[in-house]
This record gives C-alpha cells, structure tokens and sequence, in this order.
C-alpha cells in the first residue's frame, strides 16, 4: 500500500490540496525554549556541525509545534566556512569574517578543492534527521544563495546595506562575477549532496537581493539562482526567496524552480499577475504579526491564505520567526493554516 505523497510535496507540484501546507523559516530555533537550554551548553558552530545536535534541534518544532516540514538546522555561512574562511558568530552582533575579501588575491586563495566534502557534517544530520522523522514530514535542505553569501564575505559582518560589497561589485565587477561563480560551485555539489542524503525540498535563501537594483540583480544574483535552480530542479522541488526583489518576479516566474517565496511588502494578487500560475507561491506572513494577540494572528492568517489561494500555495513567513515571538503564538499560526477550511 503506497504512502500518501506529503501536502507540502503535492503543493510543490501543483496538485490539488484541501488546505496549503504550513512551515516557518527559522522555525528550528532562537524562539524554543528547548532550544535554549542546548544553546546554554554549546557554541553555535558546535550546534551546526555536530550531527546529532542539528537533529535534535531541526526535530524540536516538529515535536512541539507539528508544521508540515521539517528544515535542516544549520547555517547559510557553512559555505564561506568550507572554502576557508574563518567565520565566526558572535553573541549580540550576529556572523563575523574576520579576514573579508579585498581583492582578487583573496578570491584565488579560496579553496574549492572538496570544500563540499568539509561539510560531511550536515550530510550527516540529514541522515540522522530523516532516520528520526521516520516519513512524518518532508526534510527541506537549504543554501544561501551566491548574491547574499558575497555579501558576508566581502563586508566581513551583517550590514543593513552591505556597502561595501556592493562598491566592490561596481568597481571591480570581473572579480565579483568570478567569486560569485566559485560560490556557485560549491552550493550546487553542497545541495546535491544533502539530497543523495535525503532533503526533499531545497531553499535557496536570497535574503539581501532587494539591496540590488533591477539590472544589478540582473547582473549579480539571478544568473546565479539559475544555474543552482537548473542544476537541482531535476531531482527535487526548488523554492527561491528572493527577498525584496519583487521587480523581478515576472523573470523568475520563467526559472525551473517549484516555488518562490515572497516577503509581506507584496501582496499576493500582484506576486501572482507578475509570476504567473505555473509557481508555487510561498509566503508572507509579517514575523512581526506574531506579537499580535492571538486572535488577530488567527484572523490575519485565514486572510492571507484567502488573499493567496488554497491552491498552488504554501503558508510561511515572510521572513524568519523572531526570538521573542511566544511559542503559543507560533503555534496559533501553523494550527490556524491546518484547519483551515475544515467546519
């Protein structure tokens, strides 16, 4: 007797469903109290790169809150990491590279050589992860995308403009085209990889794209989102989340990937016209909108799924649930989005 396909699978690739599925970005994380207690006892990097910890805590939120899929805990910057960058988060001030890209000496000197092999780690928590689901929900194996990683490697920290990667692009575009395409490199084989492991799903993460103008996305981001769409399109379903770049959606909505995720600054009648009906859409819940009471959580959700459609849809934030957001609050959310429609 064959198991029925997961909600999320079918969504992903448009089949009928009687309600859209439901998950959060970040939902493997700072707002857990579970999760507290381990990041009490190890180090963030500790936490990503021990197999059994990124298990345990990609697994909490489905125990505690039962979303429709599971994300692989884990870090966008394991790429940088594995080329030989020193990076580092520090507590209050996010991710550091201590050493940034100023030059082309520093792209050469980045090691390709069987970078994805440095990240055996996170193979190895997919397995375990999927070990441990037990087919209860599918696995959603993630990247960084190529735009948003050069962003940290050059700036060396998080920026609300990311100037000084941005200046580097424009001055020396030659040099950021060919760091973007070792970026590009490794995350393609990084991805491959979790999903010989077992992901069902890939994200691709393009949180700082809205920083680019129209022709600077066109130059700098999306040639890259297509090659990492192309290549891992044809074994599983793709999400892009191009935050910001809703200028863009009429072009992606031509991309090989499944989905594309939308951040709440779009409504979703005009993410729709510009990307067209062939897209699943993903999104776009303001994380923000979950310190609102309860009740107003619940009534804006079953207005966003209305204003989205049933069909062709996933329920999401619009960007990562937020540390102070209470767990009762989150779960109003995913509860909301599962009995929606049901008498």
């Amino acid at each position: 007797m064959n198991k029925e396909k997961h909600l999320l699978l079918k969504a992903l690739d448009r089949e009928e469903v009687s309600r859209p599925p439901v998950w959060m970005m970040r939902q493997a994380g700072r707002y857990l109290p579970e999760y507290m207690v381990l990041r009490r006892k190890y180090d963030f990097f500790t936490r990503v790169e021990t197999p059994e910890l990124a298990a345990e805590i990609t697994l909490q939120p489905i125990d505690i809150l039962k979303p429709d899929a599971a994300i692989l805990f884990s870090d966008i910057l394991v790429i940088p990491k594995a080329m030989g960058m020193d990076v580092q988060l520090v507590e209050k001030k996010g991710p550091v590279l201590p050493q940034p890209i100023r030059d082309i000496a520093a792209i050469d000197q980045l090691n390709l050589n069987e970078a994805a092999d440095r990240l055996q780690h996170v193979y190895d928590a997919v397995k375990l992860t999927k070990s441990e689901l037990n087919g209860r929900v599918p696995l959603i194996g993630f990247a960084g995308a190529p735009w948003t990683i050069l962003c940290y490697m050059i700036e060396g920290q998080g920026s609300k403009t990311f100037s000084k990667a941005k200046s580097f692009c424009f001055t020396h575009p030659e040099w950021a085209k060919l760091l973007l395409q070792k970026i590009t490199d490794v995350s393609i084989e990084y991805l491959q990889r979790k999903v010989a492991a077992g992901a069902e799903v890939i994200q691709v993460f393009d949180s700082w794209s809205g920083i680019l103008s129209h022709d600077d996305f066109e130059r700098f981001a999306k040639p890259y989102l297509v090659q990492i769409s192309d290549a891992l399109s044809e074994v599983v379903p793709v999400i892009l989340f191009p935050k910001g770049s809703w200028y863009a959606y009429s072009e992606l909505g031509q991309l090989s990937c499944s989905a594309i995720g939308i951040d709440w600054t779009v409504r979703p009648k005009l993410a729709r016209q510009l990307i067209g009906p062939e897209k699943t859409l993903q999104g776009n819940f303001d994380p923000s909108k979950l310190l609102m009471p309860r009740e107003e959580i619940v009534k804006a959700t079953k207005q966003m799924i209305q204003n989205f459609g049933i069909q062709g849809y996933i329920a999401n934030l619009g960007h990562g649930i937020t540390p102070e957001v209470p767990v009762d609050h989150a779960r109003a959310f995913i509860d909301t989005v599962k009995q929606f429609g049901q008498a």
